[in-house]
């Protein structure tokens, strides 16, 4: 990986395209970030510039087309919870030194198109920008609820009211508002004030291939009975507390296992609600697994119990592995995954007694698993990595134009 100063701009092709993310975790929006590193068009000069840097799929990317800002550890611990963010030393210092930092890889790399991801990144990017004497376009991606991520990030209605007024006024300025699901779009354009015209929805790509090779491995071991999986960090929005209070009360818990794939804040809270639930030998918690494909691929049923979403990429996965879903119905993504239900079973937000007759709905009934999962096999092929990036890729030429027309959606077929 390299810090600014980056090599001198160039005035020739190829499109120059920067990537620009506050922080590099285990996460939908960073796993879409590698599929467009890896797999825009190979004559283009695609670059990654990050405030803070983990070590989440580096290996995947080529070190050398990757700039993480000076000081990163330092001043931008950005892999914390939301409401952490929030701090008023984090805000402040994130004001100060994240525009700058932005600013320095956008005018080293000289890039025709940025794209930032997600709403904290967006604020940095309009603020970056408004210094620069010669912008380049700009594409904001939103890949998260936005008013349930304001929620969550600090009780303080102002602070709030503040937070997402500051993200309307970034959104209006980008060249291009990209969403990765409909409702998603819909919502902020009314929430914002944002011209229709300009906001896109492209989904999430899935490794087809990929992932269905990964699930073949076996190398770890298994539960010795069948079993449940669950996967995402573990964060309020998950809602993992719900799933335990489903699987206590459901007949799966004397016939099954509950893994739990995935690390976060809420650990220790999840650990002692599992106890005192009396599930402690019934359900795994195994962290963050280099392979969780073929974890999936064993389980009897991938079970979501979000309270909400962009576009879901671990069901997307488990969907291309042929493991049946069972997903809440949040705000945004598992309707659309979905199908409106047609290839994976939805269930209202939040209610674990739902969830539960839902599980044992579907443990009971293999025929109806194993129909919507195989169904589902042919439906996940619209969101395979070479038809997603190639809508990313005809949206980053649009915008790289010096005076685009209005470019036409590049939506997703209707469900």
């Amino acid at each position: 990986m390299r810090t600014p100063p980056f090599p001198a701009r160039r005035t020739t092709p190829p499109l120059r395209v920067l990537l620009l993310l506050g922080n590099w975790v285990v996460g939908g929006a960073e796993r879409v970030a590698v599929h467009l590193m890896n797999s825009l068009p190979a004559h283009w000069d695609v670059r990654l510039g990050l405030l803070h840097a983990g070590t989440a799929w580096m290996d995947e990317l080529d070190p050398d087309r990757v700039i993480v800002a000076p000081q990163a550890a330092s001043r931008f611990r950005y892999d914390r919870p939301n409401a952490d963010l929030f701090r008023a030393g984090t805000l402040v210092s994130g004001a100060i030194h994240g525009p700058r930092a932005l600013r320095a890889m956008i005018r080293e790399v000289g890039p025709d198109v940025v794209v930032s991801f997600l709403k904290g990144t967006a604020i940095l990017t309009w603020l970056a920008l408004a210094g620069l004497r010669e912008r380049p376009r700009w594409i904001a991606r939103e890949g998260n609820n936005v008013f349930a991520t304001a929620l969550e990030e600090t009780p303080n209605p102002l602070v709030r009211r503040a937070s997402l007024g500051l993200t309307a006024m970034a959104y209006r300025r980008a060249d291009a508002v990209l969403t990765n699901a409909r409702a998603m779009a819909r919502d902020l354009v009314s929430a914002f004030g944002l011209d229709p015209a300009k906001v896109q929805t492209i989904h999430n790509p899935v490794d087809i291939d990929g992932v269905r090779q990964l699930a073949q491995a076996a190398d770890q071991p298994r539960p010795s009975r069948p079993y449940l999986l669950a996967a995402g960090r573990l964060q309020y929005q998950k809602g993992h507390e719900i799933l335990l209070a489903a699987f206590a009360a459901s007949r799966a818990r004397f016939t099954h296992d509950l893994v739990i794939l995935g690390e976060g804040s809420r650990a220790a809270q999840l650990h002692a609600l599992c106890a005192s639930l009396g599930l402690a030998d019934r359900v795994r918690f195994a962290g963050v697994e280099r392979n969780p494909h073929a974890w999936t691929a064993g389980a009897d049923l991938f079970v979501m119990p979000s309270r909400w979403e962009g576009f879901p990429n671990a069901a997307a996965e488990a969907m291309a592995v042929g493991t049946p879903l069972l997903l809440a119905d949040c705000d945004y993504g598992p309707r659309e995954l979905t199908g409106g239900g047609r290839f994976g079973t939805l269930v209202p937000v939040d209610d674990a007694l739902a969830l539960a007759a839902a599980m044992d709905t579907l443990l009971e009934n293999p025929g109806l698993r194993h129909a919507r999962a195989t169904a589902a096999l042919d439906w996940v092929r619209q969101f395979s990595v070479d038809t997603i990036v190639g809508r990313y890729a005809e949206l980053i030429a649009s915008v790289a134009e010096p005076c685009p027309a209005r470019a036409p959606s590049l939506t997703l077929a209707p469900a």
